[in-house]
């Protein structure tokens, strides 16, 4: 299975930033000489690529560096060379990942999941939204009009996602998130989950359960673009749910068996994480991995035949 990672390409922040940019290369080092995982340098993200999902004068101000003090700090990120060429890189790999996927049934982007971005401004830490982009270049490259389904597990709502594909028939966005956590203005999805604070495996899980159930009755994507945020855990000082180990394993497992039975390929990115003891963080995302890797190991094949 193709893992695609982009750590190396430093975005520098400030002493004492409360972003875990270091989660990235600690996943890809815990993932080091895992048998039958291929760990791919992600490929940069084109200016023509990132137009698919994105406003032209956004585009430019964040490759120019003309974003102005008020959308520098809603993204987060003070802008640098290197946070162009990090994001540009984070998105190429969801993009690659998608690829990789149509192909061989799963792949993993090490990074990702930046749906806050909105077409023309960034938000939480997200300067382009990577599943947006990916899902549009993956609709290009399709014969047909590819079906996509953006299964959003991070505790936070991806508003930036629903906004992109509003009244967008052919890209379908489940969200499962904190009710009350950020982001404190909710963006429609397809369908959302709200769920309220302290929410244990159990509840979790059937309301998981639920929401793929009714995805399989109204909608059939052939691809899924499933954003695994690490935020649900109890360990996390951001995520305000109580997800165990098992919980978060219980999860993704939902997600494999669901793309499993209809034969959808998946592309994964770990999405947030922030975990008061950065190694839990760490963690739950490898665990998501090696979980993706025994699916496309030992429950082979995916079909990747596109459903009517």
């Amino acid at each position: 299975m193709d893992a695609f990672y982009a750590d190396h390409f430093v975005l520098p922040l400030p002493e004492g930033h409360r972003f875990p940019m270091s989660k990235y290369r600690l996943l890809r080092d815990g993932l080091l000489g895992t048998p039958g995982l291929v760990l791919r340098e992600a490929p940069a993200a084109t200016d023509t690529q990132l137009l698919l999902a994105h406003d032209p004068v956004y585009v430019q101000k964040v490759v120019n560096g003309t974003l102005d003090s008020k959308e520098q700090r809603e993204i987060g990120f003070p802008w640098t060379p290197g946070m162009v060429e990090r994001s540009r890189r984070s998105v190429g790999a969801t993009i690659a990942a998608c690829e990789s996927a149509m192909k061989e049934g799963m792949a993993v982007n090490l990074a990702g999941g930046t749906h806050h971005a909105y077409r023309d401004k960034g938000s939480g830490f997200c300067v382009f939204n990577d599943a947006a982009v990916a899902a549009r270049v993956m609709q290009r490259q399709s014969a047909a009009s590819l079906s996509v389904a953006i299964i959003d597990l991070d505790v936070h709502q991806g508003n930036g996602t629903a906004a992109i594909f509003k009244n967008d028939s052919s890209v379908f966005t489940l969200s499962l998130h904190g009710d009350k956590n950020f982001p404190f203005r909710k963006e429609p999805s397809d369908l959302d989950v709200p769920l309220a604070d302290g929410v244990t495996d159990n509840v979790y899980l059937q309301a998981l359960n639920q929401a793929l159930e009714h995805l399989e009755q109204i909608f059939r994507p052939q691809l899924i673009i499933y954003l695994a945020g690490a935020d649900p855990h109890e360990g996390d000082r951001l995520g305000r749910l109580k997800l165990t180990n098992v919980g978060m394993l219980e999860r993704d497992r939902a997600v494999f068996d669901y793309a499993k039975r209809l034969s959808i390929p998946v592309a994964i990115s770990m999405a947030g994480g922030y975990g008061t003891k950065i190694e839990t963080t760490v963690a739950v995302h490898r665990q998501t991995v090696l979980e993706a890797l025994q699916y496309q190991r030992l429950k082979k094949p995916l079909s990747v035949e596109a459903k009517p």
